[in-house]
């Protein structure tokens, strides 16, 4: 994979070969997934959060575990992970400032 700062939907579903809505799904699923959204709502990936839908993948398809036993393991290994937390508020702090900006 060439290093971008963002991939498309379209691209991360036919890397990965699963429909666009089953990465919307695990979206819903798993909170640290977090794509980056323009003012039409079109999402954009970065590579890390490839790398996780890519582990998730493994985690369901290859190794058989349940959604819930997903989560579980993706609970397990990022939960003593404090950059995983700090990137998360600050994803959130992003987001709030750009729908203040848009209502301004």
């Amino acid at each position: 994979m060439s290093e971008k700062l963002y991939y498309s939907i379209g691209e991360v579903s036919r890397m990965l070969g699963v429909n666009p809505s089953l990465l919307r799904y695990w979206e819903t699923e798993f909170p640290t997934i977090r794509p980056h959204k323009n003012s039409k709502g079109t999402r954009y990936y970065t590579p890390d959060d490839i790398a996780l839908l890519k582990h998730i993948y493994h985690l369901s398809r290859d190794c058989g575990y349940t959604l819930e036993g997903v989560k579980e393991q993706i609970r397990k290994q990022y939960s003593n992970d404090t950059s995983i937390q700090v990137t998360q508020t600050l994803l959130e702090a992003k987001q709030f400032l750009l729908e203040l900006k848009a209502q301004l």
